[in-house]
């Protein structure tokens, strides 16, 4: 099988995103030929599903040490393998193609819980990850070859797993006389900073830190359930932020750590945010005005994570937003406020599309591992050596 499709001039494959905003399932159609970092890369289609209110809750559930457990986790790994399966037949099936036309599935799958370092004062907390969306199930479900878990290689050579974007962001984003920033806006906010004809190792990414997480937690929060996310931005739009709840959020260590470095729900989700949303509601903030504090914060985080450790390294010129957070034009306006050096564009404005990158660069993973290419970028996960990443599932 994998002979067949080694030897097609080109190959179609669906990559699947399913990111810590938890605000669905992104499957992207991609058509790839040749391999490595001179893939010519081809969006054919896209398609996102959402999660109803109680997956998304349950997930939340399970990325929490005090609501999770051995037998949620285990039963959400075949759920979300299902939900993944209905992602791809659903993209080919509104792309007008047929499951005979696809060549290979790509997953990220469903971060529960990230260690991105050892922790000192527990041995069996060591470096891992762990992405739920059983490959097999996904294989047999839908009758292709599935690559997925690509975290854990890295890892196994010494990287933090995250960020693995940054990889399709240098095939994507690179320019030979720009010096260029792909900024990602998901749950977790992520970077790719490219000097103008730079090389694969003089990439400077990581986590910039939350991205839309806070957000949505305020959003779904304040609105008693009844929204999920800041639609285009207008709620913070109504509020003023409070810049002395930003600059104490700001003192948490993981804004002064220096890349590589990698972060998620386990610092800045459920809890972290009803914790400040209590504390911003003591003091009398309404909830406009907490809204606006969280999308301060999450632009203020970017423009920090740039002047520390990007802009003292090189020129940049563009920076381009994608995700979620490419959507969110206060968002957007705080962010070029703060940089008002550079342009600040959406992916889109360059032709990628900036809600379906990430899942893009998934495809192009998948297309590497069959290749036998490495398909990490380790200046980005701090990973000793270049390595091939993922795991491949059959369905026969």
């Amino acid at each position: 099988m994998l002979g067949n499709i080694l030897n097609k001039p080109s190959r179609l494959i669906v990559g699947l995103m399913s990111g810590t905003s938890l605000d669905g399932v992104d499957a992207a159609i991609v058509r790839i030929e040749g391999s490595g970092l001179d893939s010519k890369v081809e969006l054919v289609h896209f398609t996102s599903t959402p999660y109803d209110n109680e997956l998304r809750e349950k997930i939340k559930d399970l990325c929490s040490i005090e609501r999770s457990d051995v037998a949620q986790v285990c039963g959400m790994n075949f759920r979300m393998a299902h939900v993944l399966a209905d992602s791809v037949r659903q993209a080919v099936a509104d792309a007008g193609l047929t499951m005979d036309d696809i060549d290979l599935v790509s997953s990220h799958g469903q971060t529960i819980w990230h260690i991105p370092e050892d922790d000192p004062a527990d041995p069996t907390l060591v470096r891992s990850t762990l992405q739920i969306g059983d490959l097999s199930v996904i294989a047999k479900s839908t009758g292709k070859p599935v690559v997925g878990d690509f975290r854990t290689a890295d890892m196994a050579v010494g990287g933090q797993g995250a960020p693995l974007v940054p990889y399709g962001d240098f095939i994507l984003f690179r320019d030979a006389a720009k010096g260029r920033i792909a900024q990602n806006i998901g749950g977790i906010g992520n970077c790719a900073a490219i000097p103008a004809d730079g090389r694969p190792e003089q990439v400077v990414a990581f986590d910039t830190g939350p991205g839309n997480m806070l957000i949505d937690q305020a959003v779904y929060t304040l609105s008693g359930g009844a929204h999920s996310y800041d639609a285009g931005g207008e709620w913070a739009a109504r509020g003023r932020a409070d810049t002395g709840f930003v600059e104490q959020m700001m003192s948490h260590p993981y804004f002064a750590r220096k890349p590589a470095k990698s972060t998620g729900r386990e610092l800045f989700g459920k809890a972290y945010a009803l914790d400040w949303i209590g504390r911003m509601q003591a003091k009398g903030l309404s909830d406009a005005d907490i809204v606006a504090t969280f999308t301060a914060f999450t632009a203020y985080s970017i423009y920090q994570s740039y002047r520390d450790f990007v802009l003292p390294h090189m020129a940049i010129e563009e920076v381009y937003v994608s995700g979620g957070g490419a959507h969110n034009k206060t968002l957007l306006r705080m962010i070029a406020e703060r940089l008002p050096g550079q342009r600040i564009l959406t992916s889109d404005e360059l032709g990628i599309s900036g809600d379906a990158k990430e899942a893009v660069a998934f495809a192009i993973f998948a297309n590497n591992l069959i290749h036998g290419i490495p398909n990490n970028l380790p200046s980005a996960t701090g990973a000793d050596r270049p390595t091939v990443m993922g795991k491949l599932a059959f369905p026969y």
